[in-house]
């Protein structure tokens, strides 16, 4: 559950050196607005029903929001980030870096490009530097961040489906040159319960898998049971943070915390697209996981 920091609905999950990452959600626990659980009924009897749902902390300009407001959350963001590390004993951070998430594997290097005014098109985010921040949007797609001690090297990967699909974690795995071991933490996402797809969404992915080898033999023979439930008709549940998570782990990666993950769809304290179109919503937020590297104060 979000916890409140500075009345920002923001949770340190975890802080090794002088990284940290930061899970970000649509409102505090003890907002209002959450609820034990989505009740797609009650909604459609209410006057949410056709509204947007930005929350609290709504960090996407994409989804028609104000955009001095979205931006505005970025700046109170990245305060609240850099009151946490200075708590930490850590030095402040200068800047988060944003991409425009398209559902690809392309990897931005942050290091070897200029920074710009508008982001680049990409989904996975890498970097060496100290004094910055990556962080990757989502409202039920995996997040991922990652985190090399050997060479500081940092980075964050939007995964959906598509990009589960395409390979986004083995590609950004490459970009680490040390055979050196590599953390990895799992945001927030949708849940297998929650995740009704089509079998055809099913047959791109296994085939996205076995072209860009992203899973163990044993993995693949064993794909329907590990990852698919099945539904109604013709109908079925995928299990995204599961494949991830194996995905991680054939790319030689540890994941630290993937058992534990909450569901997006489940939980309103955050955000979830596939929520806000079940109840007919105009549109919804987006929420971030950061992962910050900044120097140790002496």
């Amino acid at each position: 559950m979000p916890s409140i920091t500075n009345n920002l609905p923001i949770t340190l999950l975890a802080q090794l050196d002088d990284v940290a990452i930061f899970q970000t959600a649509a409102f505090t626990s003890d907002d209002n607005n959450g609820a034990s659980a989505v009740n797609l009924k009650d909604y459609q009897q209410t006057d949410e029903k056709s509204q947007a749902s930005y929350g609290s902390l709504n960090l996407g300009l994409h989804v028609n929001d104000n955009a001095k407001t979205v931006l505005n959350n970025r700046m109170r963001l990245l305060t609240v980030i850099n009151e946490q590390l200075t708590a930490k004993q850590c030095k402040p951070i200068e800047r988060l870096h944003w991409v425009n998430q398209v559902h690809g594997n392309h990897i931005h290097d942050i290091d070897k490009t200029a920074l710009s005014m508008e982001p680049m098109a990409a989904d996975a985010m890498v970097s060496r530097q100290a004094g910055l921040g990556l962080a990757i949007m989502t409202a039920d797609c995996v997040p991922i961040v990652l985190y090399q001690p050997a060479t500081r090297q940092i980075a964050a990967i939007h995964a959906g489906w598509q990009g589960l699909a395409c390979g986004v974690i083995k590609a950004t795995a490459e970009r680490f040159s040390s055979a050196e071991p590599i953390m990895a933490w799992i945001g927030v996402c949708i849940s297998q319960e929650n995740y009704e797809v089509g079998r055809e969404v099913r047959d791109k992915l296994l085939a996205g898998c076995i072209d860009n080898q992203t899973l163990s033999m044993q993995h693949l023979e064993s794909f329907e049971e590990r990852y698919v439930l099945a539904s109604e008709a013709d109908k079925i549940k995928l299990n995204l943070p599961k494949l991830a998570a194996d995905q991680l782990n054939s790319a030689g990666i540890i994941v630290s915390n993937d058992s534990t993950v909450p569901c997006s769809y489940a939980d309103p304290h955050y955000y979830s697209y596939r929520r806000q179109t079940n109840l007919g919503q105009a549109a919804t937020g987006r929420m971030a996981l950061i992962i910050s590297r900044s120097a140790s104060i002496e």
